[in-house]
Order: structure tokens, then C-alpha cells, then sequence
């Protein structure tokens, strides 16, 4: 992974950077006859395309851990984050006040609709290239798992997308590229998954040297997302039990509060993490959360005090759940003061500290060589509860047993089939279960949207008076709505 970090800064650049026009000739800026030729070259290309917006770097990457990552400011929309800081960016999100003009909820895709088309452009020049067949094939997929992964993230915030074909890209047409339909845009995320599917190995381990690159288990975690997205309950069945063959080799890890440290690394419940190092990216949770009063080992470690779990939320975890030992309600600070939610101070005053994630004892300030996880099995264990669940409109005891697997992880008692009398009640508490193991891991705004809940928690809970029920969608940046000169539409309400 560390050719990857070098590379991607190198091969970016030659790609050309990201605008508002998909068609420019920007992308066509590497001629055929000088690039790429060597599987060096091949190599190169795939890093920069496939995996460039695939990193949590600082500010940087759709998996950074500040303000635009979508892990965060996805979770500041719904019952569980919120931000104590008073930047202007963040009273949009956590008011739940989307506009076309707004930065937060249209940042996403101002910032990487593009990316689609240069992974279409390098899917073109790997076809041309005269290197070893399975190499080929292995690099190809790995282009394909990335697009049809962005495509999905891109298409869960914000609908139908714009896509790009690969003629229209080689013409060097300065064209309006209206939006896809919702069924063109699936088609094209399934068929990518699918494709990469038959090429990718079933994953790589922390010791592996390709370790941090795409995966079977990737691609097949996000289908099984783009199923539960789209209702195909029994489709998302056979993609989480296919991740539950002996072949991934997928466990959880007998304690939460171990899954998310650097001794851990690349435990057998992570699926995919970015990949994090001292030499390369860096992510910047502890900074984000931690108030200057929190004590830590490591006393070099910056602390912001901005990210929050809500006390509502907070409040819906049982007293025994383990996973409170790193989601913080009470605690004695470095200037002896005991601060919890009667006495907040201007240090919980927003909520409960979601630490989540081990120190770095390396760290000098704001980084951190931890790396940063994106997919962990408990995603899919409580994904395929549910899904079951839905499919056959009944709970069943494997259903349960499912969903014991991360509830007594936690430390709690397990849950027996008559304790549900119903469907709903099992979905309910599902959706709990997710909410107190995947907090900041964007699972949360998708989920309440499947269950119909976002639009009711944001007024609920946010106490949003803006909040309506064509906002499960955001909006496209008014820039693309304007270039776009009637033919790209905005989403409804907007």
C-alpha cells in the first residue's frame, strides 16, 4: 500500500483534476501513445483512478473524518451526531436545511461525480494495453469495484446520476450530460459489482501485500447495500451469506473497543479500511472529538472538542452495553472535574464523546496512523438479519441468532424468538442494534430512510422545522443545475 500512496498523488495529476463538466477534454489529457504501456503504468492508472477518492488523508478523500466525509456528515442529519462548532457549514446539515446553494449536503457530488468518468477512461486504456491476461482482468475489476462503489455512495445521497459513456468521452464533445434513470443508474452499479466480482480475490489480510486494495468481500458488501437500498430483500440475503463462507474468513472481534486500534489492525471483522501510515494518509478522528480536558496517554494528541452523540441517543443504550466504553458520558477531566451531562460545561454540552477509535502513541498533533474502517462484518451480520426478516415477512430463529451474534458481543443478554412478537418488532430491533454499533460509520441516514424514519427523527430529534419528506434525497449543486441548461433536473422539492 505504500506504492499506492505515492502513486495516487502522481497519477492524479495526470488524469487531470475534477470539474463540473464531464465531457471536458481534461479527461483525455494522457495521449494513447505514451500512457499507460508497462504494467508498472497499468498499476499507476488504477491507483490514481479506482482508489484516489477511496482514502481518509486529512481533509481529503470521501472517507475523510472532517466536515465532507460522508461517514460524518451523514451521521450529523440524523438521531445520533452533532457537531459543538458553529462553522457555517454545519448548521445546514444538522438543521436538516438542504439546498441547492448549500456546501454541506452538495459537496459530495460536486466533488466526485466526475471520478465516474476518469474510472471509465482507465477501463478503456486497460483494454488497449498488451499486458498479462489475469492481470489485466484483476486491474479491471478493481477499476470496476471502485466506480460501481462510488456510483452507489453517489446514487444513495442523491439519486440518478450522471454517466458518462465511453464514446462520449472519446469524442471530445462539449456536451450536456443529462441524468440517468433510477433504473440505469442500478443496472450500472450491479453490472460494475458483478464484473469485479469475477476477478477479485475473496480478500486480503493485514500481512498481504496488496492489503488496502479491493476485494470479493467489497464488492459484495456493496451490492448487498444496493439491495437493502432497492427492497431486493432476497438478493441482499445471498450476497451477506455468501460473505459468511468459510473462504472470507470473517469473525467478529470478541470486543468492541478492540476492533478500532492499532494493535488490531486488519482484524477478521474488517472487511475494508482505508489504509492509514505515518509515511502516507492519516486520519483525524481523536482531534475531531476529544476536548482538551479528556485525558489520554499520549498528551501530543490535538483536541477540538467538536463531534457529539446526542443524549437521546446515548440514552437508548443499556448501562451493561460494552460499547459505552468508548462512547463517553461521564469522565473526570484533567482538571479534576467530573463532566457528564448534568454538569456539561462547554464540553459535553452537545452530547456524549464518540471515542471509538485507540490512540495513536506515534501521533504528534491532529494525525493519526490508525486505519480508518469503512466495512466491518457486524454491518453485514445485522444487514442479513433484517434482510431475512423482510424476505419472508417472519422472524426466524436464525434471524435472531444473526443478531445475537453483535448483541452479546456487546455484552448483553441474547434475545429469544418470543421476544418478538411481531416482524416490526424484530426490524425495531435491528435498527437499534445497528444505530449503537455502526454510530460515524454512515449506516445511519440510509437506514432510517429504509425504515421511513429520517424525515420523523429529524424533527424528533434534531427538532428541525425545515425537515420535509423529499429531503431522504439531497440536492445537486445549483452549479450543475445551471451548466446543466434544463436538461440535468434537480431533485424534487428542491
Amino acid at each position: 500500500m505504500k506504492k499506492i500512496y505515492l502513486l495516487i498523488s502522481i497519477f492524479a495529476l495526470m488524469l487531470g483534476s475534477s470539474c463540473t463538466d464531464l465531457t471536458e477534454k481534461e479527461y483525455d489529457i494522457i495521449g494513447s501513445g505514451m500512457f499507460p504501456k508497462t504494467a508498472e503504468d497499468a498499476d499507476g492508472l488504477v491507483t490514481a483512478a479506482a482508489y484516489g477518492p477511496f482514502v481518509s488523508n486529512w481533509y481529503s478523500g470521501v472517507f475523510t473524518v472532517a466536515q465532507s466525509g460522508v461517514q460524518t456528515y451523514t451521521e450529523m442529519t440524523t438521531d445520533i451526531g452533532y457537531c459543538q462548532w458553529n462553522d457555517a457549514v454545519w448548521p445546514d446539515l444538522l438543521n436538516v436545511h438542504f439546498t441547492p446553494n448549500s456546501s454541506g449536503p452538495t459537496r459530495t457530488y460536486a466533488t466526485y461525480i466526475n471520478s465516474l468518468s476518469k474510472m471509465t477512461q482507465a477501463l478503456e486504456r486497460l483494454k488497449a494495453m498488451d499486458i498479462d491476461d489475469a492481470m489485466k482482468n484483476q486491474y479491471m475489476a478493481e477499476v470496476h469495484c471502485g466506480r460501481g462503489w462510488l456510483a452507489y455512495i453517489l446514487y444513495d445521497l442523491y439519486g440518478p446520476l450522471q454517466i458518462a459513456s465511453p464514446e462520449l468521452l472519446s469524442s471530445g464533445k462539449d456536451e450536456v450530460l443529462p441524468r440517468s434513470t433510477a433504473e440505469e443508474t442500478v443496472k450500472f452499479i450491479e453490472d460494475d459489482l458483478q464484473e469485479a466480482i469475477k476477478y477479485l480475490p475473496a480478500r486480503y489480510h493485514k500481512s498481504d501485500a496488496n492489503y488496502g486494495r479491493f476485494t470479493k468481500a467489497v464488492a459484495y458488501t456493496v451490492l448487498m447495500k444496493l439491495y437493502m437500498h432497492e427492497k431486493e430483500w432476497k438478493k441482499a440475503v445471498e450476497c451477506g451469506k455468501e460473505l459468511m463462507k468459510p473462504e472470507y474468513g470473517f469473525q467478529l472481534v470478541p470486543h468492541y473497543k478492540d476492533i478500532f486500534t492499532l494493535e488490531n489492525e486488519g482484524n477478521d471483522e474488517t472487511i475494508w479500511a482505508a489504509v492509514c501510515s505515518t509515511s502516507g494518509n492519516q486520519q483525524l478522528w481523536l482531534a475531531h472529538v476529544l476536548s482538551s480536558q479528556y485525558p489520554t496517554k499520549n498528551a501530543s494528541i490535538q483536541k477540538w472538542g467538536g463531534y457529539r452523540v446526542l443524549w437521546d441517543f446515548y440514552h437508548t443504550f443499556d448501562p451493561k452495553d460494552e460499547r459505552l466504553q468508548v462512547l463517553v458520558g461521564d469522565f473526570v477531566g484533567t482538571d479534576g472535574v467530573e463532566y457528564n451531562e448534568k454538569n456539561p460545561g462547554t464540553v459535553l454540552f452537545g452530547g456524549a464523546l464518540p471515542i471509538k477509535y485507540g490512540e495513536d502513541p506515534n501521533a504528534t498533533g491532529e494525525e493519526s496512523q490508525i486505519d480508518w474502517i469503512v466495512f466491518r462484518y457486524a454491518d453485514v451480520l445485522t444487514l442479513l438479519a433484517e434482510a431475512e426478516c423482510r424476505a419472508d415477512n417472519r422472524v426466524s430463529e436464525e434471524a435472531v441468532s444473526l443478531l445475537n451474534r453483535v448483541h452479546e458481543r456487546a455484552g448483553l443478554a441474547p434475545y429469544k424468538l418470543n421476544d418478538f412478537a411481531s416482524p416490526e418488532a424484530f426490524l425495531d430491533a435491528v435498527l437499534l442494534e445497528r444505530g449503537h454499533e455502526l454510530w460515524f460509520e454512515d449506516c445511519r441516514r440510509t437506514d432510517l430512510i429504509r425504515y421511513g424514519k429520517y424525515i420523523e427523527y429529524a424533527k424528533k430529534y434534531r427538532h428541525s422545522t425545515t425537515a420535509a419528506d423529499y429531503m431522504t434525497l439531497m440536492p445537486l449543486p445549483q452549479s450543475i443545475i445551471d451548466e446543466g441548461k434544463g436538461q440535468v433536473v434537480q431533485n424534487p422539492g428542491y
